[in-house]
């Protein structure tokens, strides 16, 4: 069915607070797949200009001005909810949420659904004044199916972004604010209407929100990134269940991100209580290692490992195995968390993975005590001629013991 497009003035109070304003709003950085796409007014749209044809963020008298200008940042948790589209001045030690604002433009509704909508944001991960924001917004029926935009945000002194892990999120009038995976930065996260499927009918109210965190670190020298996995199997996560006696394999990786060589760099990691270091697992992989090197010194958990100099944007990964056991596991849960540091010119970057480990602890049954007759468990008295034999009801009670399970994932994604 077709929809008839208000004018701005017209949009509902809760589509202006989902959406937000961008300013300025001049278009700037904007890109697509088919080298510039036409603009649209919603008077344009509402005469049929558009046609069958499905786009994404041409409109340039939306309810955030310019779609074109589809990416924006403010400072985390800020009230006021102006969004600033082309530049931002940030500071160190603050995080920032940028914005990716998703509008099939299709007056049509659910008769012109864009299929298998994907976002995505591009980080810079070298250390500058200026680092650039690149937001994309992929549709397979879409024209053009691929869309850009992006946000920069300048510093007095070098500085290097974090993600912050988990704060993806997509918002809209029929979900709310749902997560989306840590993935929105590396290969995308999959959009929807009602649910995640990657299908948004075309017109304002069924248009949305992505938004992700990040922080501001300055005179940063290196990235860490820690992940586990069980022995054996492919898949490198922030957290691992696990049972007792199970070997885990861990990787570290180092990425320098200065633009000069440095040298002498440490990798050294502290095992949790309950997970003991296997001798002899300790493997390097770096540009002269593509395939990997047994490290002699078994000391990464202990004094660390020199893993060696390295060139700008030079990276390398360690990995090792270690057992879980049982020295100090606690009946239910054990999150069972360590840290990996890398040591770079005194200085120290670090991150973290887990194994979670369920112990199941046995609870004594308490004896059986008899049941007293009462009226509604009569005694029963039978006749045998010489006397009577009273027979009684006996309950015999049981112990359940529910054992909780905690989930937990932290990942540093830079």
């Amino acid at each position: 069915m077709r929809k008839i497009y208000k004018s701005v003035l017209g949009v509902s109070a809760a589509a202006v607070v989902l959406a937000a304003t961008l300013t300025p709003v001049m278009v700037n950085a904007w890109g697509d797949s088919s080298d510039g796409r036409k603009s649209y007014t919603i008077a344009e749209i509402n005469k049929g200009d558009l046609g069958d044809t499905i786009t994404f963020n041409s409109i340039s008298d939306s309810k955030i001005g310019d779609e074109k200008n589809f990416v924006g940042a403010k400072v985390a948790g800020a009230k006021v909810d102006t969004w600033n589209a082309n530049t931002i001045n940030v500071k160190d030690g603050e995080t920032y949420t940028i914005r990716l604002y998703v509008h099939n433009n299709s007056p049509k509704g659910e008769e012109a659904i864009a299929k298998n909508v994907k976002a995505t944001f591009s980080l810079p991960t070298t250390v500058a004044k200026s680092q650039t924001i690149i937001g994309y917004l992929d549709s397979s029926n879409a024209t053009p199916n691929r869309y850009w935009d992006e946000v920069t945000l300048n510093a007095s002194e070098d500085i290097y972004l974090e993600y912050v892990d988990g704060s993806a999120k997509y918002t809209n009038a029929k979900m709310g604010t749902v997560k989306l995976p840590n993935e929105v930065i590396t290969s995308g996260a999959t959009l929807g209407y009602d649910k995640l499927d990657g299908n948004i009918p075309g017109c304002f109210e069924y248009d949305g929100v992505v938004t992700i965190d990040v922080k501001v670190h300055s005179s940063v020298a290196a990235k860490v990134s820690k992940q586990v996995r069980i022995k054996g199997t492919k898949t490198w996560s922030e957290s691992v269940e696990a049972k007792v006696g199970d070997e885990v394999e861990y990787q570290i990786e180092y990425v320098n991100l200065l633009s000069e060589q440095v040298k002498d760099v440490m990798i050294r990691d502290v095992l949790p209580t309950n997970v003991e270091y296997v001798n002899d697992s300790t493997y390097l992989y770096n540009s002269n290692y593509q395939n990997g090197v047994l490290l002699k010194e078994n000391t990464i958990t202990t004094t660390g490992v020199n893993i060696g100099s390295y060139n700008a944007k030079g990276n390398a990964y360690v990995r090792f195995t270690g057992k879980v056991v049982d020295k100090a596991l606690s009946c239910g849960s054990n999150q069972l968390v360590n840290w990996a540091s890398a040591t770079v010119k005194g200085s120290v970057y670090k991150d973290d993975a887990s194994v979670l480990v369920a112990k199941t602890c046995e609870t004594p049954e308490e004896p059986e005590k008899p049941v007293e007759p009462t009226p509604e468990t009569p005694t029963t008295i039978v006749e045998t001629g010489a006397g009577t034999i009273v027979t009684g009801a006996i309950g015999a009670g049981s112990v359940v013991t529910t054992l909780g399970y905690y989930l937990a994932s932290r990942k540093k994604l830079m």
